[in-house]
């Protein structure tokens, strides 16, 4: 990975940025699907795999993203590639692949019409 920020001046070469809402009274959320033990495990693996930093990859806690229905859900930036996980190995997945490496985990992109 390039350890230098990109031409467009941006700090950061990819944001990936976790939805750790929690809604009241029982409401579907990512909360209720583990995505803040996906948020640590995905910090841990980016930090230990050297991809953290200026010019590299950061790690965000997001709220409420709006995508509820596909959640839980992350979406990593500039590409603004939408994934929804279910384990910690698909985690993994996009850490190795998209944030390492540039591609695009087909399997678990939402779909553009998951909503709220």
């Amino acid at each position: 990975m390039n350890n230098t920020p990109s031409n467009n001046n941006s700090y950061f070469q990819r944001h990936i940025f976790f939805c750790l809402n929690e809604r009241k009274a029982g409401e579907e959320c990512c909360a209720q699907h583990q995505a803040q033990e996906a948020f640590d495990h995905c910090k841990g693996l980016v930090k230990a795999a050297g991809l953290a930093g200026s010019g590299q990859v950061r790690v965000n806690k997001a709220g409420c993203m709006d995508r509820c229905a596909g959640g839980p859900v992350a979406v990593v930036y500039p590409e603004a590639v939408w994934y929804t996980y279910v384990d910690l190995q698909d985690i993994d997945e996009i850490v190795e692949s998209h944030l390492k490496n540039g591609q695009v985990v087909e399997r678990l992109v939402t779909p553009a019409d998951v909503g709220r």
